[in-house]
């Protein structure tokens, strides 16, 4: 059966709500009850959408990535030169999880405790499009003397895990650096052009 516009527009403002709360208090940190007092329901509502705040994290998760790997695909499929393809794709995924800072450490969480379920479909179901693109990129970008040899997983954990981990660590990196929130986010813009030319330098020609 169809779902009727009132049940859309109330699935949304759950979602919005649980946006709101996991950027304010992270997976661990946020409650049911939490999620249910911002979107101004009541908490069997919420239930009655969302089962558990794992699977509400995931249909926000399918939701923001589904996006975002789609682009990926596009833009590997683009005329743009392979460096120019690294700068998009490192902008557009810092962009994401800037406005979803909590998406790392839980994407890794769930994989870790759950490999059997849940994201690890989702993740499958993307491998063949944009990884094995982006894989093919960077082979014939070798053997045309673009840039240097390099196993293309290690360009994938390099590019990736430059952008996330600042995400990951935030609550470390601010307490030994002394930065606020204001100059982290910051930080993350000046990054999405430092991480991409880090790269590029550590592997052109």
């Amino acid at each position: 059966m169809a779902k009727s516009k009132k049940d859309n527009n109330t699935e949304q403002q759950i979602l919005n709500a649980a946006r709101q709360v996991f950027l304010e208090k992270g997976l661990s940190g946020a409650r049911m009850q939490d999620i249910a007092d911002k979107a101004e329901i009541n908490k069997a509502m919420l239930h009655y959408y969302f089962k558990n705040k794992e699977l509400l994290f995931e249909t926000i998760f399918q939701e923001t990535a589904g996006k975002l790997f789609p682009h990926f695909d596009k833009l590997m499929d683009s005329d743009l030169n392979f460096f120019d393809k690294i700068r998009s794709i490192v902008s557009s995924y810092i962009e994401m999880v800037s406005q979803n800072p909590y998406l790392p450490l839980f994407v890794i969480s769930e994989l870790n405790k759950n490999p059997e379920i849940g994201l690890k479909h989702f993740f499958e179901k993307q491998r063949p499009g944009f990884v094995k693109k982006f894989k093919e990129s960077i082979e014939e970008s070798i053997n045309s003397g673009l840039i240097l040899p390099i196993n293309p997983i290690h360009l994938i954990i390099n590019m990736f895990s430059m952008c996330a981990f600042p995400f990951m660590a935030k609550p470390m990196l601010k307490i030994i650096t002394g930065i606020e929130e204001e100059q982290f986010n910051i930080l993350m813009e000046q990054r999405k052009v430092l991480v991409a030319e880090f790269i590029i330098n550590s592997i052109k020609k």
